[in-house]
């Protein structure tokens, strides 16, 4: 029976036979026809999430391989007869159902993630897929995770702030949109939390930020997301996690992936900020792998190539010209040391290649002065260029004289009673380290910060005892939006202090310090 021309192919719903016959001989037309090659290779080897194979002369470094079972990774190390391999899959005893005689081809392609706004609230792995549970992630394009640094005539000068709400930070050691900065101390000294209260205080800007977890215990993960979420901008937030039991491959792969991400929105002129968390671990995975796919060990069995792979991660952190966008990606990096030694093989070349360092100090930690940054051994070397004009003035001496009382602290211990001058300067120092200590995520705003450090420098602090400093920083923010409202909001608009606010702030920081020394009348510090 000849089927009606107007009948419907349940099989193709919408489409007639005779369109569907049009639409096949179309395509067979089309179709190229003739002999093809491709080139094939084998699994040699494979365990710990490296793979080793063989027939694959024409495969390009970092290339993306795909197994016969789906999985995929990518090549690390080209040997003559052998290519290492690292899988980003790798749960089922570091092979993913990778085994040896498998066959492998070559994609042509590199390792890619999607990026774009649909990424902005979500937790992600270091290949874009979701791990909060919402649904797939939309992204505008898939774009490699290795780029090129913006070249020198595409950059500009560091002038914009970023504020991280900590005043230690940022009115000692100030950061600017496009910098690399290090956050170096031992572990569990508060290098975590420093760079999760810079990313809470962008919730007020208009800065993007990312959070990398690198090898990081998922309870460690789980709160630095929780506090993002309570007291951040989480809508403005990416979240990527390569846990401690991801593949190595993951773990290697995630500050570039991050910093792709964060491209998207720096090509586009805005601003992105990365607290990478932490590279002294993902170094640790770069080692295992060189050391899985026998390439030559080093210094502390670091591959030779270590200093190559972070520099070429952190020099993608800039500010570009106005040519180009005039947008910012500003690097936090975190690296870990083992008994304050600096002079460690990762720390050394991180600093050498960052802006600056933040040094946490464990003996000040266990002191109860948090953050325990180390005032001496920090350095910021944008510094002034991108601070707020009313904080500079305000903090012009406040590293020299925190300094001085640090040394005449130390020699005081050995006894004797020092002269007037000297307890003044004890007394004063005292005051600063106070001020300079902060409650975790509570990050100050710019009103704040000028506030407290012009309160301190101008001896307005002197009748409070230091445990009372916090009592004065903790009702500082309501007093400046209660009495002085346009005041505050002129601090944060234009980032500077005319003689007349200054003359108006200091005689309500006078009267907000009297009423809290009142009730302690008599009291030394």
């Amino acid at each position: 029976m000849t089927p009606r021309t107007d009948e419907r192919d349940p099989a193709t719903p919408g489409m007639t036979p005779d369109a569907w016959l049009r639409e096949a001989r179309a395509r067979l037309e089309g179709a190229r026809l003739g002999p093809a090659t491709a080139q094939l290779g084998r699994v040699e080897e494979v365990g710990d999430g490296i793979a080793l194979l063989s027939g694959l002369p024409g495969v390009r470094l970092d290339e993306l391989l795909r197994f016969e079972g789906g999985q995929f990774g990518f090549a690390q190390v080209l040997d003559r007869t052998r290519v290492g391999c690292v899988l980003l899959d790798a749960d089922d005893g570091g092979t993913a159902g990778v085994r040896a005689g498998h066959a492998v081809t070559g994609t042509g392609d590199v390792v890619r993630v999607p990026v774009g706004p649909g990424l902005l609230g979500r937790v992600v792995d270091p290949l874009g897929r979701p791990l909060d549970g919402r649904g797939p992630i939309v992204g505008d394009a898939m774009e490699p995770i290795e780029r090129p640094a913006p070249a020198i005539a595409d950059r500009d000068l560091v002038t914009q702030p970023v504020q991280t709400g900590v005043l230690v930070i940022d009115a000692l050691f100030a950061l600017g949109r496009g910098q690399r900065e290090l956050i170096v101390g031992d572990r569990a000294v508060g290098k975590t939390a420093l760079g999760v209260d810079a990313i809470i205080n962008q919730r007020d800007s208009d800065m993007i930020c990312l959070y990398v977890a690198i090898g990081q215990k998922n309870a460690s993960v789980r709160r630095a997301i929780d506090a993002i979420t309570a007291r951040g901008a989480p809508e403005r937030c990416i979240i990527v996690v390569a846990e401690s039991a991801s593949a190595p491959g993951l773990q290697w792969i995630a500050p570039f992936a991050a910093f792709t991400m964060a491209e998207y929105f720096r090509d586009r002129g805005q601003h992105a900020l990365v607290v990478v968390d932490d590279l002294s671990k993902h170094a640790a995975s770069h080692r295992e792998i060189a050391l899985l796919t026998r390439q030559s060990p080093g210094r502390e069995a670091y591959p030779g190539d270590v200093f190559y792979v972070h520099a070429r991660l952190l020099e993608r952190a800039a500010k570009l010209s106005p040519g180009k966008g005039g947008g910012s990606l500003t690097a936090l990096p975190i690296a870990e040391t083992d008994a304050g030694n600096l002079s460690a093989y990762i720390p050394t070349n991180l600093i050498s290649i960052t802006d600056g360092q933040i040094v946490l100090d464990t003996k000040l930690f266990h002191e109860g002065q948090k953050p325990a940054v180390d005032v001496g051994t920090s350095v910021s070397r944008v510094g002034g260029k991108t601070q707020a004009r009313a904080l500079r003035d305000a903090a012009d001496t406040l590293r020299l004289d925190y300094a001085q009382f640090l040394e005449l602290e130390t020699f005081t211990r050995f006894g004797g009673m020092p002269d007037t001058r000297v307890r003044e300067q004890l007394a004063r120092g005292a005051r600063i380290r106070a001020v300079l200590a902060q409650p975790l995520h509570t990050p100050l705003r710019l009103p704040d910060q000028v506030a407290l450090v012009l309160a301190v420098q101008s001896g307005a602090l002197d009748p409070l005892s230091p445990a009372a400093v916090a009592s004065f920083r903790a009702g500082l923010p309501a007093l400046l939006d209660s009495q002085a409202p346009d005041l505050a909001q002129r601090i944060l608009r234009t980032g500077a202090l005319t003689t007349d606010d200054r003359a108006t702030l200091l005689a309500l920081l006078r009267r907000h310090a009297g009423g809290i020394a009142s009730p302690q009348a008599g009291v030394v510090g």
